[in-house]
Parts: C-alpha cells; sequence; structure tokens
C-alpha cells in the first residue's frame, strides 16, 4: 500500500481553514503552519492582555482538522463557540481562551497545540509560524486623498486588511523572528506545500518573510502548490487580476519557485497571459472547477480535495 503524501499547508484564517478541510481528505500527514499576527478581536485582546500568540487563526485550523464525526463536530462547535455578554467576555471564541490555558499551563506553544489536536482528534498538526507574536506593517499608496501619490506605512494586521488606500507591499516586525523549528521539519520532510488561499497580504505573504521559514521553503524538496483566491478582496487586493496575486508574491520572495498555480475556472479572465505569469514562477498552471456554488468567493472543499488528489498524483 502506498503511504499518503506528507503535505504542509500554509496560511491563515478561512482560506487555511478551506485548505485544510479540502486536505485532510486527501492524506492523513497534514501540518498546517499558520500565521501569527493578528491584532483584532478575540485574539488581539487576548495578545494584548497576555503577551500571548494570537491564538484566533491556530483555533480555526484545528477546528477544520477536527475528527469528521460527533466528538470531532461537537468539539469543532465548542471550539469556534462565542460568547455573547455585555461584559468582558463578548465575542471571545473558546477555542482561544483553550489554547491560551494550555500554553499557560505548559508554557510551550507547540505541547498546548498539540494537547488541543488530541481532544479535537485533529485529523493533522497544528503549528505556528514563529514563536513569537508579529505586527505587519504596510506601504500604501493614497491613503491621503488629498495626496494620492503619497505612501504612508500603517501596521497592525486589521489595519492592513480594511485599508482605503492600495497596498504597495507589507513586512514584519520585528523583521528577523524565529521560525518555529517544528514547522522548519514539516517543511523540510513535506512531500507537497499548498500556499493559499488567504488574505494576501495579511495571511498568505507573512510566512514568506520570516526568513528561516522562507529558506525553507526555497531548499526544501517538496514540490509547491500556490492556490490562488477567487477574486479580489475588499481593502487588501483591490483591482488586483490573478497576475497582480503572482507578481506581488514573486515580489515578496523573488527565489521561491513554485511547481504548480492553482486557479479557478470562473475566475481566470485571461488564461495564457496567467500561464504565461505561471511560468515566470516555474509553474505550470492548472485550471479547474474550485469554487463553492453556495457562497461567493469561498472555495469548495470537496472540490479542491478532488484537485488536489490529482495534482499529488
Amino acid at each position: 500500500m502506498t503511504r499518503s503524501p506528507r503535505v504542509v499547508a500554509l496560511g491563515g484564517g478561512h482560506g487555511l481553514a478551506a485548505s485544510l478541510s479540502a486536505l485532510r481528505q486527501v492524506t492523513d500527514q497534514l501540518t498546517a503552519v499558520v500565521t501569527v499576527a493578528d491584532n483584532g478581536g478575540s485574539s488581539g485582546r487576548l495578545r494584548t492582555e497576555l503577551g500571548v500568540l494570537p491564538p484566533g487563526d491556530l483555533r480555526m485550523a484545528l477546528a477544520a482538522l477536527c475528527r469528521d464525526d460527533e466528538w470531532g463536530r461537537t468539539w469543532a462547535d465548542v471550539l469556534q463557540h462565542r460568547f455573547r455578554s455585555d461584559g468582558a467576555l463578548h465575542d471571545h471564541a473558546v477555542g482561544n481562551l483553550l489554547i491560551v490555558a494550555l500554553w499557560e499551563l505548559l508554557g510551550e506553544a507547540v505541547d498546548g497545540l498539540d494537547w488541543v489536536a488530541r481532544l479535537l482528534g485533529a485529523q493533522g498538526r497544528v503549528l505556528p509560524m514563529s514563536s513569537v507574536p508579529l505586527d505587519i506593517t504596510a506601504r500604501v499608496l493614497g491613503l491621503d486623498p488629498l495626496h494620492p501619490e503619497a505612501i504612508s506605512e500603517i501596521r497592525g494586521q486589521t489595519e492592513v486588511a480594511t485599508t482605503n488606500g492600495h497596498v504597495v507591499d507589507v513586512a514584519l516586525d520585528p523583521a528577523d523572528p524565529p521560525a518555529c523549528p517544528e514547522a522548519l521539519v514539516a517543511v523540510a520532510e513535506a512531500d507537497w506545500v499548498v500556499v493559499g488561499p488567504g488574505s494576501w497580504f495579511t495571511s498568505v505573504i507573512p510566512n514568506l518573510l520570516v526568513p528561516a521559514l522562507c529558506r525553507g521553503l526555497e531548499q526544501t524538496s517538496a514540490r509547491r502548490v500556490l492556490t490562488l483566491n477567487l477574486g479580489e478582496q475588499i481593502g487588501e487586493t483591490d483591482g488586483f487580476s490573478p497576475e497582480t496575486h503572482l507578481e506581488v508574491l514573486a515580489a515578496h520572495a523573488p527565489e521561491l519557485r513554485i511547481d504548480v498555480v492553482l486557479a479557478d475556472q470562473d475566475h481566470v479572465p485571461d488564461p495564457e497571459s496567467l500561464r504565461r505569469t505561471a511560468s515566470s514562477l516555474g509553474a505550470e498552471l492548472v485550471v479547474a472547477d474550485i469554487a463553492d456554488d453556495q457562497r461567493q468567493l469561498h472555495h469548495d472543499p470537496a472540490k479542491l480535495a478532488k484537485i488536489y488528489r490529482e495534482i499529488f498524483q
């Protein structure tokens, strides 16, 4: 019997959750490497108050990997449940509190996440991209309507994701954060690495800005799949074509080669243009039906799983 491929998926938020929901149908050797720069909502409050990694994207990845039975589905619901009140607990996600409690008890981020994964019967491992909380900074064009050609700097994942300006590029603060050692091992041992989909500047590209992690992605013998979003994202990537997404990623990680670019068939205005841009990164273009028919601009995990399976084979 052939073994399942070892797959590492990078990103954060809903994009990574969709990718993990698909990949868990394809392999039983799955690791998520998750962006840790969130500064908003429950995660931001816990980060500010306790000085911990923001747990929200890690929680979403764990929920996506919950075992597909009554136990797993119940715990996934518990993890994602948010309190509603007029007090300090309002909008805190139960999973965020559970993860942070284990971090305080065990004193180690990866150990805490592994314990939550065991509780959930998670079908895979979830790791932070770095062992320290990070901030995203961005250079933004046209933020001041009186000076549309001026470039301003903004700070914070939430601020970058909702800016009214045009994001030129992003960076991390600190600029040289330590990569999670377990994430480096997973990338080195992988057969396939999947990057995206997700918020391009705040979930996808940040993984490539951790120097040791980016070097690991450049040097791994794994083949690399880049899954494109289904369109532009208000605030972050207004006016971006599929080609622009690739060009921006290449500008942030110029030495990173991609083997396969995966795009949805209804969101590629000019397939030949995208094929040429993908080829400049060393990649073959695969165009397929991967969009959710019910939810606009969401990937369908079942359709994604089918295409990932074909690509991996």
